[in-house]
C-alpha cells in the first residue's frame, strides 16, 4: 500500500477504483459503454491490448472518431495467436481502424492476454472484458475503473514497455495480405467457437 501521507495526498486530490460486472442478462451493455466513454471523452490519448479485436460498429466508429480528431489511439494485438479463426477476425478489423489514423501493434514474444484501456494520464480500465462482440455482449465479465488514481500511470507504463516488443502493423500490409481479404464479420463466428 501508500504511505499515509501518500495516501492523504491521494485523497485530497480525489481518485476512484469503480469495480463493476456486466452480464448478457440484464440487456445493459456496461463493458461496452465504459470504453465508449472513456475514447470518447480521451483528448489526448486512447491505448489499449486486447488478445481479440472484433468489434462492434459502435466501438470502431468511436476509435476512428478519436484517432481523426487527433487523439493518439494505439491498439496492441498478438502476432502469435490461440486460435486461427479469431486471430483472422482479429486482424480484419485492422484496415478501417488503420485507415481513420490508429496505430495498431502486434506482440511479438507471444500471445498477449491483457485487457486494459488507459486514456489522458487519468482513466484506465483493468479486467477481463475483451475488445470483443463475445466478451461485450455475450459473457459474464468484470473489470475495474480508476478514475486519477496512482495506478492508472502504471497501466500506461506497461502498455509503453509492451508497445516496444510488438511490431507496428501498416495499411500497406493489411492490403498486401490475403487476411485482410476474408473481411469476416462478427455475425459469421459459428456460435460453438470458443475463445
Amino acid at each position: 500500500g501508500y504511505s499515509s501521507a501518500a495516501s492523504d495526498v491521494y485523497k485530497r486530490q480525489g481518485y476512484y477504483v469503480q469495480p463493476y460486472a456486466d452480464n448478457p442478462l440484464d440487456e445493459e451493455a456496461v463493458g461496452e459503454a465504459v470504453y465508449l466513454n472513456l475514447i470518447n471523452k480521451a483528448e489526448r490519448y486512447v491505448y489499449a491490448m486486447t488478445p481479440y479485436l472484433i468489434i462492434s460498429d459502435s466501438v470502431n466508429t468511436a476509435l476512428c472518431n478519436a484517432a481523426k480528431s487527433g487523439v493518439d489511439v494505439r491498439i496492441i494485438t498478438p502476432h502469435i495467436p490461440d486460435k486461427a479463426l479469431v486471430f483472422e477476425l482479429t486482424r480484419s478489423h485492422y484496415e478501417s481502424l488503420l485507415e481513420a489514423g490508429v496505430q495498431i501493434f502486434e506482440y511479438t514474444p507471444g500471445f498477449v492476454h491483457a485487457k486494459v484501456m488507459v486514456t489522458d494520464d487519468c482513466c484506465g480500465v483493468v479486467g477481463s472484458i475483451n475488445l470483443d462482440y463475445r466478451s461485450m455482449f455475450l459473457h459474464f465479465e468484470d473489470a475495474v475503473l480508476l478514475y486519477h488514481d496512482p495506478t492508472v500511470l502504471d497501466i500506461k507504463r506497461d502498455f509503453i514497455n509492451t508497445q516496444f516488443r510488438s511490431q507496428p502493423v501498416t495499411l500497406e500490409q493489411c492490403l498486401g495480405h490475403s487476411w485482410m481479404a476474408a473481411e469476416l464479420r462478427v455475425d459469421e463466428i459459428p456460435l460453438d467457437v470458443e475463445y
